[in-house]
């Protein structure tokens, strides 16, 4: 497949009213595993959250800012089930990466505090 001629859909993220540009590449069914193409546009951030998955983001372009540092073109972060995160963009700049599950999506947002 050409991701370049996909075209984007859009993944609504309610607790943070957003929605997120994906190109989906493969589910599996037998273990749930997923591969995206995903854009994180500039400025936003998936706060703070975590997932019941773990999960590995490899950037194509832009700056993946996360809570384990800043990434570029080439390197990938890989974030064990269960740990603390937030990951996005830079302000300036769209992050497009491919997100790697290996099992089944979830998320869970902390609550906002006061």
């Amino acid at each position: 497949m050409n991701t370049n001629e996909m075209p984007w859909i859009h993944i609504p993220i309610p607790e943070l009213e957003h929605q997120l540009p994906v190109k989906p590449l493969h589910d599996d069914p037998e273990t749930g595993m997923t591969v995206l193409k995903m854009k994180y546009e500039a400025g936003f951030t998936n706060t703070w959250h975590t997932h019941s998955c773990a999960h590995g983001m490899y950037v194509l372009d832009g700056i993946l800012n996360t809570s384990k540092g800043q990434f570029g073109p080439g390197e990938f972060v890989w974030f064990p089930e269960g740990e603390r995160m937030f990951h996005g963009a830079t302000d300036d700049n769209d992050a497009i990466f491919l997100f790697i599950t290996n099992k089944p999506f979830d998320i869970h947002f902390e609550e906002k505090r006061t």
